[in-house]
């Protein structure tokens, strides 16, 4: 009997454990290897055009969101979806400071009084200095981009690990990219990588910064920072998987810089000045590359705006050594190591 006994505790506990694996169970504390989990963050996206993304992720204490799109109302919209989980929200994240992506905070905080806004430092001083003057230019562009605000509760230092609503984010600070400032947050448990706009899916981006060098070099830190992220929900456009997001990002700017760099060429018809034919010729160009791709701002002239800035960027790079990850076929081989600044 009681050697029939031990023989079932054991077929019990084999099985015990294989329902484990099955189900992405471990008692290894110190696995950091992602597990597949049910169903990925909700998502909700504005209308196009400068279609932006907001996301829900369940958490053990509540729903933390992941930025908060362009106006208020907007963000009503996404929160009519959001209050049909009949989950509480504890936490909002920010990635960067650009309007579309803190314009409807105000919205999320007063729907949700009790969730926590979180952002970097760097991401917090960049809203609150606004240097470049960007949301003034939203309000005169749109008169439902808010008269005011609404900041962080909470700041962190970029590279710290965040927790929040019972989850625990790693994040990463970058600058000189698509943004001045801009911050990643990353799931080691599920390997979900929220980019902001740092790598879009199929999507026209905004190059008006005039930093694709800098954002092409922190394509390169971002894929090597995390080799175990598997979804990346990006700022705009469809998720997808980080390696394939990430080269499609990295192909559309070297591409789009190939096509500006000979029209900033002194021997070039306008010579550093692009003329309005070469500016035909890169639109159709791209149009061909990358059909139908909506633009991430309400901006009808946001490719003639990109090529601007990309010309004077490709002027002042003609006087210095191209970074490897910017250089382009004629260049390769000659770049030199200077990076953006990664926190």
């Amino acid at each position: 009997m009681n050697q029939r006994l031990r023989r079932l505790l054991t077929v019990a506990s084999a099985t015990l454990s294989a329902i484990a694996t099955v189900a992405g169970c471990s008692n290894d504390a110190t696995s950091d290897t992602p597990t597949a989990h049910a169903s990925g963050p909700g998502r909700f996206a504005s209308p196009n055009p400068g279609s932006v993304n907001t996301y829900w992720i369940q958490a053990p204490h509540g729903l933390v969101l992941v930025d908060t799109l362009r106006t208020p109302d907007d963000a009503q919209k996404a929160i009519a979806e959001i209050r049909k989980t009949g989950e509480p929200v504890v936490g909002i994240l920010l990635t960067h400071s650009h309007p579309d992506h803190v314009g409807g905070a105000s919205a999320f905080h007063d729907a949700f009084p009790k969730a926590t806004v979180l952002a970097s430092r760097a991401t917090d001083q960049a809203m609150r200095q606004d240097k470049r003057g960007f949301y003034p230019l939203a309000r005169s562009a749109n008169p439902r981009f808010p008269a005011r605000l609404t900041y962080a509760d909470r700041t962190f230092a970029d590279g710290s690990a965040v927790q929040v609503g019972g989850l625990r984010f790693e994040t990463i600070g970058f600058s000189e990219g698509e943004s001045d400032r801009a911050t990643v947050y990353y799931r080691p448990d599920t390997g979900d990588l929220f980019s902001g706009d740092l790598a879009t899916g199929k999507v026209t981006p905004a190059l008006i910064e005039g930093n694709s060098c800098g954002w092409l070099q922190i394509l390169t830190q971002l894929d090597r920072r995390f080799p175990k992220a598997r979804t990346m929900y990006p700022g705009h456009g469809a998720p997808g998987p980080a390696r394939a997001l990430i080269d499609e990002q990295r192909g559309y700017l070297r591409h789009f810089r190939g096509l500006v760099r000979p029209a900033v060429a002194s021997a070039s018809p306008g010579g550093p000045a692009v003329t309005p034919e070469e500016q035909k010729s890169i639109t159709a160009a791209m149009d061909r590359t990358y059909p139908g791709y909506p633009p991430v701002a309400d901006l009808p002239t946001i490719v003639q705006e990109n090529i601007k800035a990309v010309a004077r960027e490709l002027t002042a790079e003609a006087t210095t050594r191209v970074p490897a990850p910017c250089a382009d076929q004629t260049q390769a081989g000659t770049g030199g190591s200077a990076s953006p600044t990664s926190t």
